[in-house]
């Protein structure tokens, strides 16, 4: 694959229904972005027939590749795998809703052909445009002013399921990255920093999904989650 072309990475689980619309306007967006590309399917253990909505895409088109997984693996773990097979130069990922617009995806894979090692989308940044409850608003605001407090990052949101990687340097990063689920995301932005890795953030239109809801062990989780971080930098000095 020659250089600088595109990996787009989605991780699914049980997304039987999203993916019928998800893959097509995959395919139909990161084109002009890559004309050379491929689209991997992180399928990650689901049970819905996920696997078979893409095996049957990858059977009537060569850019798709479907990753299956028999057993659950995590979000983080799923995704780290589909980057350690990729071919693209650049790899990225977003999420199965297509929560954040594609139409953000030619600025987001620009900045790392423009030298920048990470760019990932921003619901935080003044130009952003985002459609969610109250109660989501404020845990992400306050997540993410813990994360900037606690573990020192620059990056004002990290959990926004929209980014993109020079993958060399993000292969270098992934075996010190040892969370395997959601808070993976984080992890990453935090530890890239540390060792310098030159981050660009994007402000973007983002809506939120249906269904989705802050429960009490969800904040709980998330200090938990930023307080092992902080353990593993500053006393183990992982």
């Amino acid at each position: 694959m020659p250089k600088d072309t595109v990996t787009v990475v989605i991780p699914v689980f049980n997304d039987r229904e999203s993916l019928s619309v998800a893959i097509p306007r995959s395919l139909e967006a990161i084109a002009p972005v890559s004309p050379d590309f491929e689209l991997i399917i992180a399928e990650d253990g689901s049970t819905d027939g996920s696997a078979l909505v893409v095996r049957d895409w990858e059977s009537r088109d060569n850019r798709v590749l479907l990753l299956h997984s028999d057993e659950r693996l995590g979000r983080g773990r799923a995704l780290a795998r589909a980057f350690s097979v990729a071919r693209g130069d650049i790899v990225c990922y977003y999420d199965v809703d297509l929560a954040t617009d594609l139409a953000h995806l030619p600025e987001l894979v620009g900045a790392i052909r423009e030298g920048y090692d990470i760019a990932t989308g921003s619901r935080l940044l003044p130009g952003s445009r985002i459609d969610r409850s109250g109660s989501r608003e404020l845990a992400s605001r306050s997540y993410n002013f813990l994360v900037r407090t606690i573990l020192g990052s620059r990056v004002y949101d990290h959990q926004c399921g929209f980014k993109a990687f020079r993958k060399e340097r993000l292969l270098s990063l992934l075996p010190e990255v040892r969370d395997t689920h959601w808070f993976w995301d984080t992890e990453v932005l935090v530890r890239a920093q540390r060792k310098g890795y030159s981050v660009r953030e994007l402000p973007v239109r983002w809506r939120e999904g249906r269904g989705t809801t802050v429960k009490r062990k969800d904040v709980y989780q998330m200090g938990k989650a930023i307080l092992r971080l902080w353990w593993q930098l500053h006393v183990e000095k992982g």
